[in-house]
């Protein structure tokens, strides 16, 4: 599969994008919505972060002991199902009235539901483009994201400002509904990828499989930790800009679809891999100067190229996809997807403890400085193994 018109002709491609393209939206007005209503209630850049990042904390748990459900559920109708029930989550959260605790609680369980979410979905994109699609595929729905991100947080943004949070919140739960229709009509049936119940024993003994190889391990850690300190960053976003966090969140979404586009058709695949860790420091170095407390402008420029750098991720999943058999495509997935989003979710608590100490832009340079640290030791750990594997070799061939 060589281009962007391959993709839309394959069958349910179309209907899939669609489906994710509005669910992108609904999570993105959600968020920033959820995010400011809690800001103007409690001026804690803690509850702020949490409430927008939240749900994230708890897809370790979904990655723990649900997770087996990614290739044992019907693609069709997990994919129906999950965004109905995100739709009447949000629609809950902006209910009158609702205790601060009532809205994590809404917010946690929705984070549950999601870390089965992932591996659905991207178990079922495999299944469709198979594996020499799949890195062109992912390519796209990340310019998509980064597009309806954009759209999601402009739009957002102008119903929080012109109106209250509240219908904003409503606005992305009639969009999980429209999600929800499209996947119904759009796709066809298809059986589970694997036999069996979900079970809690199923979970853990593919964990434990695809923790065992030493190349897994050290894609996951990528996947997770580095992307997920700057996610930190971004969460602080409104506490650092109440006024203009759209803006900031627009710039970000901008930046991560221009890395998409550079390396999911820019960069010639022989250089990719090499690529990999340079873009994870690219997402982290941008945010040091946070520390002087730069005007909008700089920060929106400093943002947007930072964020380019999610781009290192298109590199890592395609090898993750390389490295995982087939039957356990979608559960390899739905593990990247939870971890990244609990250590998102971790971060961002992080950040926003740090922000309560200092100040939102201090804990946004401490928190990028953590991510370029981590980059660097993975580096280190990756020629190290890179080392081994050679004198291995030279070994078995003397």
């Amino acid at each position: 599969m060589r281009s962007y018109r391959d993709l839309f002709r394959t069958p349910e491609f179309t209907p899939f994008f669609l489906a994710a393209s509005a669910q992108t939206v609904a999570r993105t007005m959600g968020g920033l919505a959820l995010g400011t209503l809690v800001y103007r209630a409690t001026e804690s850049p803690l509850l702020s972060a949490v409430s927008m990042f939240g749900s994230s904390l708890v897809q370790v748990l979904g990655a723990t002991f649900l997770l087996s459900a990614a290739d044992r559920l019907p693609p069709r109708a997990a994919l129906t199902a999950l965004p109905l029930l995100f739709a009447a989550a949000t629609a809950a959260l902006a209910l009158p009235g609702l205790p601060l605790w009532g809205l994590f609680a809404v917010v946690l369980a929705k984070g549950l539901a999601e870390s089965v979410g992932g591996g659905v979905r991207w178990g079922l994109l495999n299944e469709v483009l198979s594996k020499d699609g799949y890195l062109l595929g992912r390519s796209v729905f990340n310019m998509m994201s980064g597009l309806m991100q954009i759209a999601g947080y402009a739009t957002g943004g102008a119903l929080v400002a012109l109106l209250s949070p509240r219908p904003a919140l409503l606005a992305a739960a009639a969009l999980y509904v429209v999600a929800a229709v499209v996947v119904r009509f759009g796709l066809t049936r298809r059986p589970p990828r694997t036999t069996g119940r979900p079970s809690v024993s199923a979970t853990w003994r593919a964990n434990a499989l695809l923790w065992s190889s030493p190349p897994r391990r050290q894609v996951y850690l990528a996947l997770w930790i580095p992307n997920g300190l700057v996610v930190g960053c971004e969460s602080l976003y409104v506490s650092y800009a109440p006024d203009s966090a759209g803006t900031l969140f627009a710039c970000a979404a901008l930046g991560m679809l221009a890395g998409d586009v550079l390396v999911g058709r820019v960069l010639p695949p022989p250089l990719r891999p090499r690529l990999g860790f340079p873009l994870l420091l690219l997402l982290a170095v941008p945010y040091v100067p946070f520390l002087l407390h730069p005007a909008l402008p700089l920060a929106a420029a400093a943002v947007t190229l930072a964020s380019v750098g999610f781009g290192a991720s298109l590199v890592q999943q395609e090898r993750l996809v390389a490295l995982t058999p087939d039957e356990l495509s979608g559960h390899a997935l739905g593990l990247h997807s939870a971890g990244m989003l609990t250590t998102q979710g971790v971060a961002a608590a992080l950040a926003g403890s740090l922000a309560q100490l200092t100040s939102p832009a201090q804990a946004m340079t401490m928190m990028a400085v953590g991510s370029a640290g981590v980059t660097v030791l993975l580096m280190r750990a990756g020629e190290r193994e890179e080392l081994r594997t050679v004198s291995c070799a030279t070994g078995s061939g003397g």
